[in-house]
């Protein structure tokens, strides 16, 4: 396994350069997400299909490295002075609204495991959407502060109430600690409105240009300390890299325009083009497709699921946004808003390893995500279509 492992690790590099090649190649025919291939290479060349890349501690940690760097751009790339006020108002309603429907229908179908499956149905992959979105031009256009509004607590939200109720450490004050972790995010968040450091400005925009990089190097420790201090109290260390993102988002609007958005184009050039890829690659190898083809029921509940993270997540998110957008920047908003993956694979793995669900099931919970993330941004897009202003924008 040791001689053949730099041999794996090269193989997933290349499932990771594929990917956009084979998106690029596909566009004249389909439009379709990075991180989807991503994960159906990663099926190609796991265990279960061609055999290439095995289940190993070095990829886990390395996909959860990319998993965290996938919070951290998300919680990053929220700016809260443009979603404060209605949309964030809007937002919270729409989750709350989404979760009580996911927990109620569960209930009262005589799920036993309504509240971790209550929440991977009420969540929206926001790591995942806004990519698609930016470079799209949606998040320059009317949709865009909502969008990133209903992502942010469709993100944080779940990723809270896993962390309260699914944690596993053992540490005394392990629910005080929590809660302080996430109201990290949002005190970071209250101070977003207060005046620019010169002091701190001056100091980032010195060493932007220079080996020194301070602006990426603090990104990156601050990253690993939230992480690490999630790890410690036995809470997903989606929630630290959530947090530790917002916090730098806030820390680095001390730089000016050009200058923060050269320091996010380097933070997505370690994230987006190194080990966030290998999250979603290795999602693919680990994934049971064979506790999913042979299980007649999971496959009977992919589009099952499908259908739940639509209504609960993307008609809610339609109704509940009527008095603010025109018909067709909501049909665009619910689209994306019912994209789930992330929080998905965590609850519906989380379920599955504390025998709270079987592993078919989670299985098909997880497949079904994976379509969302082909199908809803697809359909949001070409809703979009209808939307000149999302559609003509420019992307940011």
């Amino acid at each position: 396994m040791e001689g053949a492992l730099p041999i794996e690790l090269l193989v997933l590099a290349c499932a990771a350069v594929a990917a956009p090649l084979l998106v690029d190649r596909l566009e004249r025919w389909v439009r379709l997400p990075s991180v989807v291939v991503e994960i159906v290479l990663g099926i190609v060349i796991g265990p279960q299909v061609l055999g290439l890349v095995q289940v190993h501690v070095l990829f886990e940690v390395v996909s959860q490295l990319g998993l965290a760097m996938l919070f951290f751009l998300a919680g990053y790339e929220i700016d809260f002075r443009a979603v404060r006020g209605r949309p964030i108002t809007l937002a919270t309603v729409g989750w709350v609204v989404s979760f009580v429907l996911a927990a109620g229908g569960l209930a009262l179908l005589g799920v036993d495991a309504v509240l971790i499956l209550a929440i991977g149905l009420c969540s929206t992959a926001l790591g995942t959407i806004l990519p698609i979105a930016r470079d799209s031009g949606l998040l320059a256009g009317p949709v865009g502060p909502h969008l990133m509004a209903v992502g942010a607590v469709g993100e944080f939200a779940p990723i809270a109430l896993l962390a309260l109720f699914y944690s596993e450490g053992h540490h005394s004050g392990r629910t005080t600690l929590v809660i302080l972790l996430a109201g990290l995010a949002v005190a970071a968040a209250a101070f977003g409105s207060l005046r620019r450091s010169a002091r701190v400005s001056r100091l980032l925009s010195a060493t932007l240009g220079t080996s020194a990089q301070l602006a990426v190097r603090l990104s990156v420790l601050v990253l690993l300390g939230a992480v690490l201090l999630a790890a410690e109290v036995g809470v997903d260390i989606a929630l630290g890299a959530f947090a530790a993102g917002v916090c730098m988002q806030v820390l680095l609007s001390a730089l000016d325009e050009r200058e923060e958005s050269l320091v996010q184009s380097k933070l997505d050039g370690i994230g987006f083009g190194a080990v966030v890829p290998v999250f979603f690659v290795y999602t693919g190898v680990t994934f049971d497709l064979d506790q999913l083809l042979g299980s007649p029921l999971a496959l009977a509940l992919i589009p099952v699921f499908l259908g739940a993270f639509a209504v609960v997540r993307g008609v809610t998110t339609f109704v509940v946004f009527a008095r603010v957008l025109a018909r067709p920047q909501r049909g665009v908003l619910a689209a994306f808003a019912a994209t789930e993956l992330p929080i998905v694979v965590v609850a519906a793995s989380t379920a599955a390893e504390r025998g709270l669900v079987e592993e078919s099931i989670a299985a098909a919970m997880i497949g079904a995500a994976m379509l969302s993330v082909l199908l809803f941004p697809l359909i949001g897009l070409r809703w979009a279509r209808m939307d000149t202003k999302a559609v003509t924008a420019e992307a940011i």
